[in-house]
C-alpha cells in the first residue's frame, strides 16, 4: 500500500515505521474474516482493513474525528488479523500508532478521561490492593456488573524456600497478586519442584500495557524503563536465566521491550536484552514436563483451555498448553469452534466497550461449554476473570492445575 506521509510525520521515527508498516499491506482482506469486531458489527471500519486506511488518512494529513478514534477505540489489538496476514503486517504497531496521533487531536468527554485515567493510573497504584481487598469483603453487594470485577478472596498458598542453582526472574504484575494471588505462587510451587527457584525483583511493577494501549505511551515506557532497571542487576550478573510471564498479556508487552525502547539511547540495548530472556511459562514446559513426569497425578475429567491472543497472537505460542499438559495425563481439548478468537477481555476493554466484551464473552463459552469441562483454563489473569463472569464452571490458570496435581515430595 502505497501512502504520502505529511510534511509532518515525513522524517519522524514513528513515521517512518507506520509508512514500513504500510508497504507491507495489499489490501487482502484476509484478516476481516478474523477480526471479532468485525464479525460482530460487520462495519468495515472495525476491522483491520478499515482501521489501517483510517490510520493512513491521519498520517497523510486528514483531520481525524471522534468517529475515527471510536473506530480505533473498538480494536481488542487481540492481533488475530496478524496471524492471518500473509504479509506480515505489523498491525499492533500501527494501530498504537494511529491512536497516539488521534488521540493528541480527538478530545474526549470529561466522564470518558475520567475513566481512562483511573484505569491506567487506578491498576498500577500501590492502593489497588486496599481497594480490591474492599471490594471483596462487600462483593455479595455489589452490582452483577461490577462483582464480574472482583473476584472472590483467594489464599495464595504457601511461597517455596528451597533454593536452587537454576533460578528465574517472575514479574508478580500489577493486579495478580491481588486479585489471584495463587497464581504467582502456584507458578514458584511448580518451578520449585522441577529444580528451579523463583525470585522476583522489588522494584517490579506493572509490564506498561495498561497506560501505553490507554494512549499514555510516555507513562507505559516509564514502567517499562523502571522494570529493567529492577531486573538489570540479576540479568548483568548472569544469575538469571529467563524472566518468566504467567500473564500472557504482560509477557507479549515485556517480550516487545525492545522494540518500544529501540530509539532510546539509554535503554535499547538493555530492553532487547530483556525482552530475549523473556519466557511465557508454558516455553517452560517442555522442560517442566521431562521434571515432572511420574511426580503428577490429574483429576479426572476434562479441561476446556481458552489460548488468550496475546498468548496465541501476540506471542505467536499455539499448541503448546495442550500438549505438554496432556504428557503429564491431564485431558485438555480448545474450543471445537473459533478457538482462535478474542473472548472479550483484552486488558481494558471489557470495561471501556462492556457491550462488544460481553457479546464476544458468551460466544467464546458457549464454545468452550460444548466440551462439558469440569473446569476452564487459561493463560493470562483478565481472560480468566472476565470468562468466570459468565458461566458457573470453575475458570483458571493452567498452572493452578498442574500445582494442585503435584504429588508431596
Amino acid at each position: 500500500m502505497q501512502t504520502n506521509l505529511s510534511a509532518e510525520f515525513k522524517n519522524t521515527a514513528e513515521g517512518r515505521e507506520a509508512e514500513a508498516i504500510l508497504r507491507k499491506c495489499v489490501h487482502c482482506g484476509f484478516c476481516t474474516a478474523t477480526c471479532p469486531t468485525y464479525q460482530i458489527l460487520g462495519d468495515e471500519l472495525d476491522g483491520p482493513r478499515g482501521r489501517i486506511y483510517l490510520i493512513k488518512q491521519v498520517l497523510e494529513g486528514v483531520p481525524p474525528t471522534r468517529r475515527t478514534q471510536l473506530h480505533l477505540d473498538r480494536c481488542l489489538t487481540c492481533r488475530n488479523c496478524e496471524s492471518t496476514c500473509p504479509s506480515g503486517v505489523e498491525y499492533g504497531h500501527l494501530v498504537d500508532i494511529g491512536r497516539r496521533i488521534v488521540e493528541e487531536r480527538v478530545p474526549r468527554s470529561a466522564a470518558a478521561k475520567a475513566v481512562r485515567w483511573s484505569l491506567k493510573e487506578g491498576l498500577s497504584s500501590p492502593m489497588f490492593g486496599s481497594a480490591m481487598k474492599l471490594g471483596q469483603g462487600v462483593r455479595s453487594l455489589l452490582p452483577q456488573a461490577l462483582k464480574n470485577k472482583v473476584p472472590a478472596q483467594q489464599s495464595a498458598g504457601r511461597w517455596p524456600v528451597r533454593e536452587h542453582e537454576r533460578k528465574v526472574l517472575m514479574l508478580a504484575g500489577c493486579v495478580q497478586p491481588s486479585m489471584m494471588p495463587n497464581i504467582n505462587s502456584a507458578t514458584a510451587r511448580v518451578l520449585d519442584a522441577a529444580g528451579i527457584q523463583t525470585l522476583v525483583a522489588p522494584g517490579a511493577g506493572c509490564c506498561g500495557a495498561v497506560k501505553f494501549h490507554l494512549n499514555d505511551q510516555a507513562g507505559g515506557l516509564a514502567q517499562m524503563r523502571a522494570n529493567i532497571d529492577a531486573w538489570w542487576p540479576a540479568v548483568a550478573a548472569g544469575r538469571v536465566e529467563a524472566i518468566v510471564m504467567n500473564a500472557s498479556g504482560c509477557g507479549v508487552t515485556v517480550k516487545e521491550y525492545g522494540h518500544h525502547l529501540q530509539h532510546d539511547s539509554a535503554y535499547a540495548s538493555k530492553a532487547q536484552r530483556i525482552s530475549e530472556l523473556t519466557r511465557d511459562l508454558s516455553e517452560l514446559l517442555p522442560g517442566l514436563v521431562a521434571a515432572l513426569r511420574g511426580k503428577v497425578r490429574p483429576a479426572p475429567g476434562l479441561l476446556a483451555f481458552h489460548p488468550p491472543c496475546s498468548l496465541q497472537h501476540g506471542m505467536k505460542l499455539r499448541g503448546g498448553v495442550e500438549r505438554y499438559l496432556a504428557e503429564l495425563g491431564f485431558r485438555v481439548q480448545v474450543a471445537p469452534v473459533e478457538s482462535h478468537l478474542c473472548c472479550g477481555s483484552a486488558g481494558t476493554y471489557s470495561v471501556l466497550q462492556p457491550e462488544i466484551a460481553t457479546q464476544l464473552r458468551d460466544r467464546k463459552l458457549a464454545h468452550l461449554g460444548e466440551l462439558q469441562p469440569l473446569a476452564i483454563i487459561s493463560a493470562n489473569m483478565g481472560c480468566i476473570t472476565h470468562l468466570q463472569g459468565g458461566t458457573a464452571t470453575p475458570v483458571r490458570h493452567w498452572v493452578e492445575v498442574l500445582d494442585e496435581a503435584l504429588l508431596p515430595s
